[in-house]
């Protein structure tokens, strides 16, 4: 046996390499073709997998766009509070302005105060004027009532004691009035 085995050529070592792997080959069986409730079932996962992918992606938009939202208010929320600090300088401006005698100081104070008015408008942000009007309780707040003189209907604001401002709707700061019996 020893000489066979020394005897044997490369093409000899060559064939029992290669019966090992066919051996394995055939060993292996290929993968069996899957049933057809496995397939179903398979798909029915994969379709739930990608119903369950769409609602995550929905979700991540949704949320995405309410927090950019939610973002873009307050930002705008913030703004709005910093003018509404300088609401009580432009109350005093024009106190000054109606105080004032003096020509030239008039006219700066009357300067300063269009600034304001300009800032407000920038900021779009809309002066409530309700003289004249039938008190509104959702932008005047009543700080005295009087008796009509004359022919003035009750409930009617004769007085604006401080300006009220609103922005898109949401009133900044209520009216004072004062308001006719």
């Amino acid at each position: 046996m020893d000489k066979k085995k020394k005897q044997e050529g490369p093409a000899e070592k060559e064939t029992r390499a290669e019966a090992p792997a066919e051996e394995a080959e055939k060993t292996a069986s290929p993968e069996p073709a899957p049933q057809p409730d496995e397939l179903a079932e398979a798909r029915a996962q994969a379709e739930d997998f990608k119903r369950k992918w769409y609602s995550v992606t929905a979700e991540y938009e949704n949320y995405r766009k309410r927090t950019a939202r939610e973002s873009a208010r307050r930002y705008e929320e913030g703004r709005a509070d910093v003018v509404c600090k300088l609401f009580p300088i432009a109350d005093n401006l024009e106190r000054a302005l109606e105080a004032c005698s003096d020509e030239a100081t008039k006219k700066g104070i009357s300067m300063v105060t269009a600034s304001f008015e300009n800032l407000l408008k920038e900021e779009q942000i809309e002066v409530i004027d309700p003289l004249g009007k039938e008190f509104d309780a959702d932008e005047c707040e009543a700080i005295m009532a009087v008796e009509p003189d004359g022919q003035e209907q009750s409930g009617t604001v004769k007085q604006v004691y401080r300006k009220g401002y609103k922005q898109s709707g949401k009133v900044l700061r209520y009216a004072q009035v004062v308001v006719v019996k």
